[in-house]
């Protein structure tokens, strides 16, 4: 049971760090002119191919499984809003405003998987929503709400990824292989549709040719992002919803410090306050974790 619950954790882990550097490479590919949504389908395109010539059953598994279509909507809203979000906004105000996820992810639980709501639940919500009204708070701006493109974005994203966090745990009982199939498969169709209407529309421009430089990145990070995957549907599949929560909060930390460091984000007190209330929120209250039923049956939630 130990060896389960570590290797969920470590994937989760592993899932956080590297979306917690993903802002580096969908800035510097949108700065050789390729929109974030252009991006995120191209990169999730090699990694569902990949995966795909690897494991063709789970292709038939996805296209016969209409839940797994639910968790493709869900991973491809997550990408193409959070990508989005990352490469025209301040990192760590979009990570931060993202990482309310933990309160959707709460609400999710209750009505999809009956997961119990206390008032332990409560507090959490009420915590993280005082630290997100700090974050979003402007001088002289009136209500604190989202009042950026970015700030929306974020926002939304984090609700697909609470969707995405549940419906893989909805999902257990399905192969691995498949389900990662279908969220590298929604990452890369949503994204695509959408980057297309938007360029129909004269919103965003079409891909042009892209750098030496730019491939080798997209092919860098098309296998970090299949790694990625992996390691969110192994974990997330055996811990509570609750707890996968809290755990993927370390990407703030990573997007944060990083950010920091290069200079893409700028960091006020109220940011660092609000930020310290919405990482907060989850821990509090954090019910012993232990493996829940997977496809392999290794562990039952009590």
């Amino acid at each position: 049971m130990k060896s389960v619950l570590w290797l969920a954790v470590a994937g989760l882990l592993a899932n956080a760090t590297i979306w917690g550097l993903s802002w580096m490479p969908f800035r510097a590919l949108s700065a050789e002119g390729l929109h974030p949504l252009w991006a995120t389908g191209i990169i999730y395109a090699v990694a569902a191919a990949a995966l795909a010539a690897a494991r063709p059953a789970a292709l038939r598994e996805c296209l016969g499984h209409g839940g797994l279509l639910w968790l493709a909507l869900a991973a491809g809203l997550t990408n193409a809003l959070f990508n989005s979000a990352v490469a025209i906004g301040d990192v760590v105000r979009v990570v931060l405003l993202f990482y309310l996820m933990p309160i959707w992810a709460l609400l999710l639980a209750r009505w999809l998987l009956d997961e119990p709501f206390t008032a332990r639940a409560l507090v959490r919500i009420v915590i993280g929503l005082a630290g997100a009204m700090l974050v979003l708070h402007e001088p002289g701006m009136g209500l604190p709400l989202p009042r950026s493109l970015a700030d929306w974005l974020a926002i939304a994203g984090g609700m697909a990824f609470a969707l995405n966090n549940v419906a893989l745990r909805r999902l257990a009982s399905s192969g691995a292989a498949a389900r990662t199939l279908s969220m590298l498969g929604g990452a890369v169709v949503l994204p695509l549709v959408a980057a297309t209407l938007l360029a129909s529309g004269g919103a965003i421009g079409w891909p042009g040719g892209v750098a030496g430089g730019a491939v080798a990145t997209l092919a860098l990070w098309s296998m970090l992002f299949l790694l990625a995957n992996l390691g969110l549907q192994y974990g997330a599949a055996r811990l509570p919803a609750n707890v996968t929560a809290v755990i993927m909060l370390s990407e703030v930390l990573v997007a944060a410090g990083s950010s920091w460091l290069a200079g893409a984000a700028h960091l006020r007190l109220p940011d660092l306050v609000g930020g310290a209330l919405i990482i907060l929120a989850p821990w509090l209250f954090v019910e012993r974790a232990r493996p829940v039923a997977s496809a392999t049956g290794q562990g039952r939630e009590g």
